[in-house]
């Protein structure tokens, strides 16, 4: 019998389960996408109950796959990363979502930013919270359910609607649904909410009242590492549920940054640049947020630095579906790298305004540099680089906040496999960047979570010894050209900056 620890990963545009070993090696995965759903500009909204369904069918397929050839296993455990700030809100007793859940991408509530930043300031939570006024984070997004859907707000009072981020509704579902689902969060999700006292790791009652967000609809604040109970529901019926932390926090585990300054990128639909900090809260004075890593068992929480860009893989996907200039994003490296460089054209990518260091809701994306030489190779090159640019960004500020100069950026997520894009990420921080050899490490610190939770690893060694990279990019750019490519791109962001006013 071959014991596994299980993870979920639930993500923006899918949900994926993978089995690990102990050596931390995928044994078997399966992955299915969920409908994106854009009822208005700017609304971005998934199916609570596709989501589930996708869960379980997803676990179940890699299950099988595990046991193909006869294959006898067992989970250890199963951990879960799931994407951050989506709200959703259900009924306690039949389980019916209030409607579809609202993604963290979504900005709807951009007029309730501005008027709690008229009020207050922008940074009028930042102390307590670690974040910054923003469409981005689920307390709004919860008062706006509350405000909008008929007697939500008198339900919610009277404790029949439950409040969650996707970890909470998987978390529920898995463990039995009405009467008997445990309705809980872990701390690093918890800190995304904009509820959350981040020193105290509890829900705040002064941030309650100014989202006029009901206690009764709160789930209980827990540990990222610790057995929450066991799954009711097949395939996965009496195992271990052990832990659950938001993707980027799960990431950050699963590439071994565990000693304060290290520091890694996921490039997915989003860029999440996340620095481990320890155990000292480090309040950005540089345009990025105070988050929770992670708490493992009692242990005290680990904090981090992080900024978040929105648009990375998803520029990749707008070229490919709305511009038609590829036909599958794969195509995107063999297209840029069929220019030499960028032709001067610079694109930058705020759909949906600018997240760090620029905090920007007004924002809009802008492609400048435009000349009758500029063809869509330059354009898919541009791309590309925003995405590096982007990042610069945040690392600078960064090593603004900590003090401490970051050397070398560990990497994951889909666009980390195009090395056109590394080398230049490389080249434009003038750093080495290192790109794990598990592509999925979201799915993997789930997985270390939930197995040192319940002793299949012994501790955090283990998992530092059990890291290894698949390849290292070392910057090799001129500094004078990286000097005139970082002016340049400052410039054209400067023009897509207050584009609403």
């Amino acid at each position: 019998m071959t014991q596994l620890v299980g993870a979920i990963d639930q993500g923006t545009t899918g949900t994926r389960f993978i089995l690990f070993d102990h050596a931390g090696a995928t044994v078997a995965a399966a992955h299915k996408e969920h409908r994106q759903i854009y009822p208005r500009p700017g609304w971005v909204e998934h199916d609570p109950l596709e989501i589930w369904r996708n869960t379980l069918e997803v676990a179940a397929l890699a299950l099988d796959r595990a046991r193909e050839g006869g294959a006898r296993i067992e989970l250890a455990a199963i951990g879960i990363a799931n994407q951050r700030e989506t709200t959703l809100v259900w009924d306690r007793r039949t389980g019916a979502p209030l409607g579809n859940a609202i993604v963290w991408q979504d900005t709807r509530v951009g007029e309730l930013v501005a008027a709690y930043a008229r009020a207050g300031g922008r940074d009028r939570f930042r102390a307590k919270t670690g974040l910054p006024l923003a469409s981005y984070f689920s307390a709004l997004k919860l008062r706006w359910l509350l405000d909008n859907s008929p007697d939500a707000r008198k339900r919610a009072e009277a404790g029949e609607l439950l409040f969650g981020t996707v970890d909470s509704w998987l978390i529920w579902n898995l463990t039995g649904g009405p009467a008997v689902g445990r309705h809980i969060t872990d701390v690093s999700n918890a800190s995304r909410t904009q509820l959350m006292d981040l020193r105290r790791l509890a829900w705040d009652a002064e941030l309650l009242d100014a989202f006029a967000v009901p206690d009764a609809m709160l789930p209980r604040i827990v540990s990222s590492s610790a057995v929450y109970g066991e799954a009711a529901v097949e395939p996965l019926r009496g195992v271990k549920i052990a832990a659950a932390l938001g993707d980027q926090q799960a990431a950050l585990l699963g590439q071994a940054c565990i000693e304060p300054g290290e520091v890694k990128n996921t490039y997915g639909t989003g860029c999440f640049v996340l620095m481990n900090t320890g155990h000292k809260l480090v309040a950005s004075t540089a345009g990025l947020i105070s988050t929770v890593a992670f708490r493992l068992g009692e242990g005290e929480a680990r904090y981090a630095l992080e900024g978040s860009v929105a648009v990375a893989g998803a520029l990749v996907q707008w070229l490919r579906d709305n511009l038609g200039i590829i036909a599958t994003s794969a195509e995107i490296e063999t297209l840029a790298a069929s220019v030499p460089d960028n032709g001067d054209v610079y694109l930058v990518p705020a759909f949906s305004g600018l997240y760090a260091p620029h905090w920007n809701e007004g924002a809009r994306g802008t492609i400048v540099g435009l000349t009758r030489f500029a063809t869509k190779a330059h354009l898919a090159r541009a791309a590309l680089e925003a995405t590096a640019y982007q990042t610069r960004d945040v690392l600078e500020a960064m090593e603004k906040d900590s003090g401490i100069p970051v050397r070398a950026l560990r990497v994951d997520g889909g666009m980390s496999v195009n090395a056109l894009l590394m080398q230049f990420q490389a080249d434009i921080l003038n750093a080495q960047v290192v790109r794990s050899a598990v592509a999925e490490t979201t799915a993997l610190g789930a997985a270390y979570a939930a197995g040192l939770a319940t002793g299949y690893w012994t501790g955090m060694d283990e998992l530092a010894r059990n890291w290894r990279a698949s390849a290292t990019w070392a910057p090799r750019m001129a500094s004078d050209e990286r000097a005139r490519l970082i002016a340049n791109w400052k410039r054209a962001v400067t023009r897509s900056l207050d584009w609403l006013g």
